[in-house]
């Protein structure tokens, strides 16, 4: 082929392009992300809409339905789930993978727009915010004290206000959930008798404080236009809003007729605690505050985690005094193992072609040509990677694993064929061009096929196929350097570097003739068994049907084979980790569910193979969201050269659920973290019942406890045990949109207004604004404000106290 011609007469040429495919591949290999698998998860948008005080059902129908129906059908919608937990409701708008995210974010905020009037007045005033962000979380960071000083409620400030910050900034994170506290919150609790005394509301209260709890402008003296003689301006600065409880308990309600004025701390009790106390975290034993990171979509990882590891080291000689750091949860570290383990094998897969290739050839003139492709062939792969937006994973590094033994084939049959010709005689120039004569159209096609053979991998659709993509490509890409190469460089190479045989070999001499002589014996023995392959072939030949018989009967075997072989998404693996999910029945206090999370947590931490559990009290553990009568505990088990083969996270798994199975308050069950990150938040599998007829939420939670009990029963199959059917009760709605989080078999306080009679006591107007507000921790009811607090502006709340529920009886009816 004259193709090839052009560089046996130009090797500086060829070498140049070799060297221009490398350098390629080595500046794109650090902008490469590093990843366990290829971005299989299709991306998502949440939306998240607060309304403190809610039930899980008035979300989602006051706030989640209203949105829902009017994203519904955006551009490249795949489907939407939407979660409803006392307080928040979060709908999720998952689209087609590949879907440009900041596009998809502008689209779905222009339908929350369009909702938003729909919406509550109070949901409007806090903000319903648009964001995209991956669904799981990439690891978990804990703060804890050893100072009994320093209580719960100044760890959560110290961490939403110093540490989340610092996190958020970092490249990869795309939120971060705080779990067991929040920021300083000025607590009003109001006394009902003091103010019914009093003739006042909740109401006339807030108003106060909004009122007085302001930052004003104070303007400035001197300030243009002004008379002559005015030779200084100064800013005037007034007092803002309100910092301590003192100041709090100063704020003037009313003032009647005889001049008697009512202040705050004449008819309630202003404490400093805690935004939020519905999720109380445990690690190690300790009372402590949990950061979930969210990773942000597309984002690398491992990247990412090394990122926010580094941020904690360096903020740590910040920290209070006492407060320490731990990272109880982080699969990332799975992933990296995962992938370093791949990248050895590439490493000894490169090593063993070398050994192959110099004992075959056993002449360094020979063997540094088919080597050399190595590393051209590999590195210049990941500038394809790069331009396609691929990342370097476990599938991406299997791929490179095989092209290791390609991508030296073609070239090897260059330089076996010069070989051949210069023994025939030919000069080593001559050699090289009547061998590109004779072999180009079959390494052509030898190109052609392995393309033919990975190509339409990558076209396969869904999910397998964005698995698959990344191996397909990567090998295909590898196979067409090498061929490249083999047409270029080898036979440029081949003219400079191989010499006649009658001046490579000479006699046996020096250090090397211990080698040589090992190649004759390895020569002799290999003819040897050519020789004898060549009889055993032409035997065989003689008797086709025997031999037609055997492979029909390996190709039944095969088939057998494959149809009892399990079969699966990912097999389940041991990456470090597992989840504890606990659920409570419904209308369980937090108190109770407090005490189990502490009770399986002490259980979990005297489990041999375990290093670290993390538990938190009123957090579901299948979908993260907030339930007084769920938790979850993350349990970190030991290295897996510690735990070794009998103790592997399957095994751990079984004894962990026979020792919670004591406790008898709850139902406990184990799941290992999701195979794949951002497809579910634990392994197996879910199944959503629809109510389709719109019978309610009873009906439905009835329908699915009797899916449940069929499903549950014991049985075996020809793959072994069935596993378990857990149940997490959630609703669709009509148009096949889940909403998961409103337990219908959970107790609830509905109360039925008498508004003749609100009427007549002209309450109506002092009522609006509460809400449909609902009991927090059996404390009372919340009424929402906000003031300045000591890092930043948090959210205070006002409490009714319980024994003034008798004096609402005589207003309400249920």
């Amino acid at each position: 082929m004259r193709f090839s011609h052009f560089f046996i007469d130009r090797p500086i040429f060829a070498g140049v392009i070799a060297v221009f495919i490398t350098l390629l591949g080595v500046f794109a290999f650090p902008l490469l992300p590093l990843a366990q698998y290829p971005e299989i998860a299709p991306p998502s948008i949440v939306v998240a809409a607060p309304y403190p005080g809610a039930s899980a059902e008035t979300l989602a129908e006051t706030v989640a339905a209203p949105i829902e129906q009017e994203i519904n059908g955006v551009e490249h919608m795949l489907y939407i789930t939407s979660s409803s937990s006392n307080g928040l409701a979060q709908v999720t708008v998952t689209f087609k993978p590949g879907t440009d995210l900041d596009a998809a974010q502008v689209l779905v905020q222009n339908r929350v727009a369009l909702a938003e009037p729909r919406l509550p007045e109070q949901v409007r005033q806090i903000g319903v915010t648009v964001s995209k962000q991956a669904t799981g979380f990439l690891m978990l960071v804990a703060l804890t004290s050893n100072d009994p000083k320093v209580d719960t409620d100044f760890i959560g400030n110290f961490a939403n206000s110093a540490i989340r910050d610092k996190l958020l900034r970092i490249d990869g994170v795309g939120g971060i959930q705080v779990f067991g506290g929040g920021l300083y919150s000025m607590r009003v609790w109001i006394d009902p008798g003091k103010a019914a005394a009093r003739n006042l509301t909740a109401n006339e209260i807030i108003a106060a404080l909004q009122a007085q709890n302001i930052q004003a402008a104070g303007g400035a003296l001197g300030q243009p236009p002004f008379d002559k003689g005015v030779t200084n301006e100064l800013p005037v600065q007034v007092e803002g809003r309100l910092k301590d409880p003192a100041q709090f308990g100063e704020v003037v309600i009313k003032k009647d007729d005889q001049g008697r004025v009512t202040r705050i701390k004449d008819v309630a009790r202003v404490e400093l605690g805690s935004q939020d106390y519905s999720v109380r975290g445990y690690f190690g034993g300790k009372r402590g505050i949990g950061l979930a990171i969210i990773q942000s979509p597309g984002s690398n990882a491992l990247n990412g985690a090394k990122a926010v590891l580094d941020t904690m080291k360096a903020a740590e000689p910040d920290f209070p005094a006492g407060v320490t750091w731990s990272v109880p949860y982080n699969p990332t570290e799975y992933v990296q193992a995962s992938v370093n383990e791949v990248q050895h094998t590439l490493f000894e897969a490169i090593l063993l072609v070398v050994l192959v290739v110099i004992v075959f050839l056993q002449t360094w003139r020979a063997a540094v040509i088919p080597i050399l492709a190595i590393p051209v062939a590999l590195v210049g792969t990941f500038a394809v990677q790069l331009a396609l937006g691929f990342s370097i994973n476990s599938l991406s590094l299997f791929a490179l694993v095989l092209a290791v033994g390609i991508v030296v084939d073609d070239a090897i049959v260059v330089v076996e064929n010069v070989e051949r010709n210069i023994r025939a005689g030919l000069s080593p120039r001559e050699a090289a061009f009547k061998t590109m004569d004779e072999v180009s159209g079959a390494l052509i096609a030898i190109g052609l096929v392995l393309l033919a053979v990975f190509v339409p991998t990558a076209f396969v659709p869904g999910i397998p196929g964005q698995f698959f993509r990344q191996f397909a490509v990567t090998i295909s890409a590898a196979a067409v350097i090498s061929l490249l190469m083999s047409l270029t460089v080898s036979p440029a190479l081949a003219a400079i570097l191989l010499k006649p045989h009658v001046e490579h070999h000479g006699k046996r001499r020096g250090l090397l003739a211990p080698l040589q002589i090992a190649g004759d014996k390895f020569n002799q023995g290999f003819d040897w068994l050519s020789t004898r392959y060549g009889k055993v072939t032409s035997k065989l030949v003689r008797t086709s049907a025997i031999v037609l018989v055997v492979y029909a009967v390996l190709l039944g075997v095969t088939g057998w084979r494959l149809t009892a072989t399990p079969s699966g998404f990912i097999p389940e693996q041991d990456q470090g980790f597992l989840i504890g999910v606990i659920q409570l029945p419904p209308g369980a206090s937090l108190e109770r569910t407090d005490a189990v999370v502490q009770k399986a947590s002490a259980q979990l931490m005297k489990t041999p193979g375990v290093e670290l559990v993390a538990g938190f009290a009123g957090m579901d553990g299948a979908s993260f969201t907030n339930a007084s009568n769920a938790g979850v505990v993350f349990v970190k088990l030991k290295d897996w050269k510690e735990r070794g083969e009998k103790l592997n996270a399957q095994a751990m798994a079984g004894q962990i659920m026979g020792a919670l199975g004591a406790i008898e308050e709850a139902n406990i069950f184990v799941l290992s973290p999701p195979p794949v990150q951002g497809l579910g938040n634990g392994g197996g599998f879910k199944m959503m019942v629809q109510d389709k007829s719109g019978a309610g939420y009873k009906a439905l939670e009835q329908a699915a406890n009797s899916l449940l009990g069929p499903a549950n029963a014991p049985r075996r199959s020809h793959h072994g045990s069935l596993p378990r059917l857990q149940h997490r009760f959630a609703t669709r709605a009509r148009q096949g949109r889940p909403r998961q989080g409103a337990d219908a078999g959970g107790p609830t306080l509905r109360c039925l207004c008498r508004h003749e009679r609100l009427s007549r006591l002209q309450l109506c107007q002092r009522l609006q604004h509460a809400g449909p507000h609902v009991p927090r921790d059996g404390a009372g009811r919340a009424l929402g404000a906000r003031y300045a607090g000591r890092y930043r502006q948090p959210e205070s709340a006002l409490q009714l106290r319980r024994h003034g529920a008798a004096r609402l009886r005589r207003l309400v009816r249920g």
